[in-house]
């Protein structure tokens, strides 16, 4: 199959950028691993930032987001980013997406990091409403082709007369098909979210495991600061909900964090409470659970008008007293989890790589405009601003002509296993649990150098056999997911291995303070010499 663009990947910075080029007349083939209103993007709960009310400015968002980045924020990214933020709110509605308005404005809603209200929104349920939006949009484009159930295997790269590596295409899984085909594109973007699954609690369902992170890794892009994960602050500890992400816009409104014997402790740890920046307030949590041996906090909002609880909160509401919690009376218990990933593969301006062709938008990049911890609600608006970019720039080149057959396949034969055998799978369930746990331990809201030195030794051991049963055996889903993880839980061990300091979402016990100069930690892919170093990007 052939298309003039791959996008691999279906939440905000996919579905924009490939409906971007549909519009414009360009083929688009978009991968979906899972079903469109299970993204990440969809999962999104509090809304997209954008200075659009009379006291704000795109000045003062861009102060924000270097505040908050912790000294790391690519000033040319997060400025390109704030000012274009108005932009992609209307092109959001101007594809039928409908936010909360109050009267003739759209409501805008305050959280954590930002000195503004300025977080447009759709209740607490803003993903949701986006991506349905845009997933309607997809599915009945004519020229768009959504391939449902297909998995990225491998990007099919060259190396052209000039010496420069070029990616024309991707192996994919076929997994309803059970075989592996080739599809064939001018251009490759990569949209296929972070790694906060690469943890054992993590407040996105799906678990991504950074697909995309691995899959440029090996085909040769730098990846850049993988040990800045952030950790929300508030996700619901509950046996039947663990890692339920609980809206930032809840303190933001109002909200207050309590131990069980009802004290607030935000303000012992930061001057600005529950609306300090996340890795502030998630570090706070972790130290009072510590201190306290406890497995969580209290989120309250019973002190706010219930009616207004009601209006602002649905879906957190019902969630919640699905789990037989009103919180118009009572607290939630939450508790930090793996939530984003502010590194990711070196990027340009447009989502461009180290690699021709290849794009990467969206969580699986690192543009610089996060820094060291993201600051809220500036996780969608990347996608769509990012998105727009390299829809643009691909623009910028002709269509490419029809290209190879349906199942031009390499070394792989067209039918797989219907299955693997059963005592893979356990071997798969037992390394994946086992990587998920040393990172967790080792490299999560603190860190220390021995346990990073033990990490990235036993990370290694897992890693090795983990290819070493990827090579037995065919590959589907679950063994493709499995081999990204290993290599993903290894770069985040390296890379905070190698920060000998604490910065926004890294804190080494070892290291307490700020190195006096901000740099990124760089690792290069393998298919040169395995380096990583502290410096700016270039």
């Amino acid at each position: 199959m052939h298309a003039d663009v791959l996008v691999v990947g279906a939440g905000i910075a996919g579905a924009s950028v490939a409906l971007r080029l549909a519009e414009a007349g360009r083929r688009v083939a978009v991968l979906c691993a899972t079903p469109l209103d299970t993204s990440a993007s969809a999962q999104a709960l509090g809304g997209i930032a954008a200075a659009l009310a009379p006291d704000d400015s795109p000045a003062l968002h861009l102060e924000d987001t270097l505040g908050a980045g912790a000294g790391l924020v690519r000033e040319a990214a997060a400025r390109m980013t704030v000012e274009a933020a108005p932009s992609a709110i209307a092109w959001l509605v101007s594809r039928g997406v409908t936010f909360d308005r109050a009267q003739d404005m759209l409501d805008l809603a305050q959280e954590g990091g930002h000195r503004r209200r300025r977080i447009v929104h759709a209740a607490d349920a803003t993903g949701r409403v986006v991506m349905a939006a845009l997933a309607e949009r997809l599915a009945t484009h004519p020229r768009v082709r959504l391939l449902r159930d297909h998995v990225a295997a491998e990007l099919i790269v060259a190396v052209s007369a000039s010496g420069r590596t070029i990616c024309n295409g991707a192996r994919v899984y076929d997994a309803q098909a059970g075989r592996i085909i080739t599809l064939s594109a001018t251009h490759v973007v990569l949209a296929t979210g972070g790694a906060s699954g690469a943890f054992e609690i993590s407040t996105n369902s799906t678990r991504p495991v950074g697909d995309g992170i691995a899959l440029a890794w090996r085909a040769g892009c730098r990846i850049a600061n993988m040990e800045m994960v952030q950790f929300h602050p508030t996700a619901l500890r509950h046996p039947q909900s663990d890692g339920w992400l609980v809206t930032e816009a809840i303190r933001g409104d109002g909200g207050q964090l309590r131990l069980p014997n009802g004290e607030r402790f935000m303000f012992r740890h930061d001057p600005r409470g529950e609306l300090a920046p996340r890795d502030v307030v998630a570090r706070a949590i972790h130290a009072e659970m510590r201190s306290h041996r406890l497995d969580s906090v209290w989120l309250d909002i019973s002190h706010l008008d219930a009616t207004r609880i009601r209006t602002r909160f649905p879906n957190t509401l019902a969630h919640c007293a699905a789990l037989g919690i009103d919180i118009t009376r009572a607290p939630m218990p939450v508790a930090p989890a793996a939530h984003y990933t502010c590194g990711g593969v070196v990027t340009g301006a447009s989502g461009d790589t180290d690699i021709a062709g290849l794009y990467a938008v969206g969580e699986v990049a690192w543009t610089g405009l996060h820094g060291a911890n993201r600051l809220a609600s500036n996780s969608l608006l990347e996608g769509l601003v990012f998105g727009a970019a390299a829809a643009a720039d691909i623009l910028a080149t002709p269509a490419s002509p029809a290209g190879l057959p349906d199942t031009s396949l390499t070394d792989t034969p067209q039918r797989l296993p219907a299955r693997t055998p059963a005592a893979a799978r356990r071997e798969a369930q037992r390394l994946a649990a086992g990587i998920r746990r040393i990172l967790s331990r080792e490299a999560g809201i603190v860190r220390s150098d021995t346990g990073l030195a033990g990490a990235v030794a036993g990370l290694g051991e897992l890693q090795h056999r983990v290819e070493t049963l990827c090579a037995r055996h065919a590959p589907d889903r679950r063994l493709l997911a499995l081999r990204n993880l290993a290599c993903v839980a290894g770069l985040i061990a390296q890379s905070a291995a190698l920060r000998k300091e604490s910065r926004g979402a890294h804190f080494n016990t070892d290291h307490p303070h700020r190195h006096p100069e901000a740099l990124d930690i760089v690792l290069r892919s393998p298919r040169e010499a395995i380096e990583g170093r502290r410096h700016a990007v270039g």
